[in-house]
């Protein structure tokens, strides 16, 4: 992705390049870049550096007053679009809001969007969430627009530019995520130095007593200024708001990148470290459980023993190249390496009275290795009154996970309401072993063509992927090698732009999902247990129209999902069930009147089960599914203070079930936020101070996982927080 500025006095081209690999700029029409928080945050609503001569893709880099959302953002195969020419419900979160919510991880960003909810633990070892009813799995988090190189577990955001947000299935736009989540992709921008330098220090504190430090450095050389760098570190410990729990957080990034007359090339550097003592866990709910205990202080932390230690190192280097003024050609490579050392049990409730047990607290060290490579070409012409903006792309993702697990501890039994905290097992002394447990390799190519009429007033996008899944098959325990799963479909999609006014776009598209298909579990002792199946595909059908009044944006979605899901009949274990989520979203972000902003919007989803084993759960609502989510942020720059913005932010999640059987509810649950921020002048520095209370009236509450064919696991909400922070240029 790249902002093509012509220089007066130079023949030649600036190109500043962003690390959103596979996607390029060419001459007929340059895309973007990553400079909008890279300046001074603390000027007036987050501007653009100045330059001598604008190119009309300095749109690209816009954002919406205020400064929270991008004008434009990563389709994958089909470039960056501005959110008007997108047959897509998508939302670019930038730097600034990243800033000014003081957001450790992409939960602490996404709660702001009515659609996706977090569906796991905020303090557990991984972090998931779930678009439209579907969970995404914090390994599906794509790196500049590339799969398996972000960090797996948690991506802390202190290095990141923008955050991407797709609602639905993207098998053609992105290809396959790893594990194959169909409910939406999340696609993260590493940072890029700006025209101007930039030396930042933020100093925080975050209750109950973790403080911290982040250091952003970025820098332009060359005669044309055509070298970049921008460095970021973080350093943050102490005490979490959650009992015994201790927190440990390192982060160093390095991204380099070079933009010629036509080169393009970028390199990213990821070192991620987060340790955490007493690790919050999940909870399952055993048979003799008929209503969902109320929901326990959420200061208190669950089983009360055990560590998660995760490492995380990636390489990333992108590059494209103008081979004339209508074809782009580029290529990416980059690798992972994910390291997991935990002692951690799942504690199972037992009954109503809230008494729950851990039968095993298990050592656990996991080994994830990735590979992603992609390469492609990007080119416009005309037939005719015809505009053609064609794509073609190939990628290939290879992961591999080794595991070794011992039990260390026998059941622990404790309660909710009065828990029993036990000192971690030591695991000097144990012999491992680490073998392979799974793989998957992710190989794909894909076409597509967006056609343009009437100056652009009617655009026709039409795809697809062919798409090859590999999965070698491991014996538990020993890594030896039993088969291998070998399955190929294709996806299509077909968009459809139309704006009868010049600020409405109604849109519709078809697009279809890919995701590996798990083989029978061993531990459900079916009749064709191990049996592999080919990749199920997911459907989705939308339409929608987006209003964009200048300084603020709406847009309304209607949208459907149909995805298989497995089921056991007669013993035999097979995808033959279904889940269909339909649903209703209004999205709004930008600046209502002056000095005040919205960001947020609702969700309504309808979900309903149908070919469930014996007809069983037919009709019933899908696990972890709410009817309503809804979301409201506010805010203001006061005028009795200059340089004071207050904000405050709502948030609600209706009832959802645990089960299939929508035997066991989980109450609906709403959480306040309120926060400050002031930007001053401190001998001739730019400063800026947030303060944010996170749940500011500590509600208690359940929210779950969303699974299709199991009961979701139960999570606690995260207690009040209090974070502080003050940022200085220098």
């Amino acid at each position: 992705m790249s902002l093509k500025v012509i220089k007066a006095a130079v023949s030649g081209q600036l190109i500043i390049t962003s690390a959103m690999f596979g996607l390029s700029a060419h001459a007929a029409e340059p895309t973007t870049a990553n400079t909008a928080s890279q300046g001074n945050a603390q000027q007036e609503e987050a501007t653009l550096p100045e330059v001598s001569v604008k190119s009309k893709s300095e749109a690209v880099e816009e954002s919406y007053a205020g400064g929270q959302v991008a004008k434009r953002a990563n389709l994958g195969l089909l470039g960056v679009k501005s959110v008007m020419d997108t047959p897509f419900n998508q939302t670019s979160y930038t730097a600034q809001t990243i800033e000014d919510f003081q957001a450790r991880s992409l939960s602490d960003l996404l709660i702001a969007d009515p659609s996706v909810r977090l569906s796991s633990a905020r303090n557990n070892i991984n972090e998931d969430f779930a678009i439209r009813g579907f969970s995404v799995a914090s390994q599906d988090v794509a790196l500049n627009g590339m799969y398996g190189l972000s960090p797996y577990y948690r991506v802390p955001l202190e290095f990141v530019e923008r955050v991407e947000v797709l609602k639905g299935p993207s098998a053609l736009l992105n290809g396959i995520p790893p594990s194959g989540n169909i409910g939406g992709s999340i696609n993260v921008v590493a940072k890029r130095a700006g025209n101007d330098q930039l030396t930042r220090v933020t100093a925080s504190y975050l209750s109950d007593s973790i403080f911290g430090t982040h250091v952003d450095i970025g820098r332009r050389f060359g005669q044309n200024q055509e070298f970049g760098v921008r460095v970021n570190g973080m350093y943050r410990h102490g005490n979490t708001s959650q009992d015994l729990q201790k927190a440990e957080d390192h982060l160093g990034s390095l991204g380099l990148d070079y933009r010629g007359e036509r080169l393009r090339v970028s390199a990213d550097l990821i070192y991620q470290r987060q340790d955490t003592d007493r690790v919050s866990r999940q909870f399952s709910l055993g048979p003799a459980v008929t209503k969902l205990p109320g929901a326990p202080d959420n200061k208190l932390n669950y089983p009360g023993t055990g560590y998660s230690d995760m490492k995380d190192r990636s390489q990333v280097i992108h590059a494209e190249y103008d081979i004339s003024d209508h074809l782009t050609v580029y290529a990416g490579y980059g690798t992972r390496t994910s390291r997991m050392n935990a002692v951690a049990g799942n504690p199972e409730i037992k009954d109503n009275a809230g008494n729950f047990s851990s039968s095993a607290v298990f050592w656990q060290l996991f080994n994830i290795d990735s590979r992603s490579l992609e390469a492609g070409l990007r080119t416009r012409f005309e037939t005719g009154p015809v505009k053609h903006a064609a794509s073609f792309n190939g990628s290939k993702v290879n992961q591999t996970t080794s595991i070794f697990m011992t039990p260390v501890m026998g059941t622990l039994l404790s309660n909710l309401y009065d828990p029993i905290y036990t000192s971690t097992a030591s695991t000097s002394g144990i012999e491992t072993n680490i073998t392979k447990y799974e793989g998957v390799e992710l190989s794909s190519y894909a076409l597509a063509d967006t056609l343009s009429f009437n100056e652009d007033k009617v655009q026709i996008t039409l795809g697809a992927r062919h798409q090859t899944v590999k999965s070698p098959e491991y014996v538990f325990g020993t890594g030896a090698k039993t088969g291998e799963y070998d399955k190929s479909a294709v996806t299509p999609v077909l968009g459809v732009v139309v704006k009868p006014w010049e600020h409405v776009s109604l849109y519709a598209n078809y697009i279809e999902g890919l995701s590996p298909a798990k083989a029978a579990p061993a531990f459900l002792n079916v009749a064709n247990a191990g049996q592999a199946f080919s990749p199920f595909k997911t459907q989705q059908r939308e339409a929608g129209v987006k209003v964009d009044f200048g300084r603020f944006t709406t847009t309304v979605s209607l949208f459907e999902i149909e995805r298989p899901t497995a089921s056991i009949n007669n013993n035999v274990y097979g995808y033959n069930g279904e889940q269909r989520n339909r649903g209703l979203e209004l999205n709004l972000f930008g600046e209502v009147v002056d000095h005040v902003r919205l960001l947020g919007g609702a969700a309504y989803t309808q979900s309903k089960l149908s070919k469930t084993s014996g007809g069983t759960f037919d009709g019933n609502r899908g696990v972890g599914i709410s009817r309503i989510q809804a979301n409201l942020g506010a805010e203001w720059d006061t005028l009795f203070v200059p340089g004071l913005t207050l904000n405050a932010r709502a948030i609600y999640t209706g009832k959802q079930y645990n089960d299939q059987a929508n035997n066991i509810d989980i109450p609906s649950w709403t959480r306040f936020d309120i926060g400050a921020r002031y930007k001053t002048v401190i001998q001739d520095k730019p400063v800026v101070f947030r303060a944010n209370i996170e749940n500011v009236f500590d509600r208690d509450y359940w929210s779950t996982s969303n699974n299709p064919t199991e009961p979701g696991y139960l999570y606690i909400g995260a207690p009040r927080t209090l974070l502080v922070s003050a940022t200085i240029d220098f």
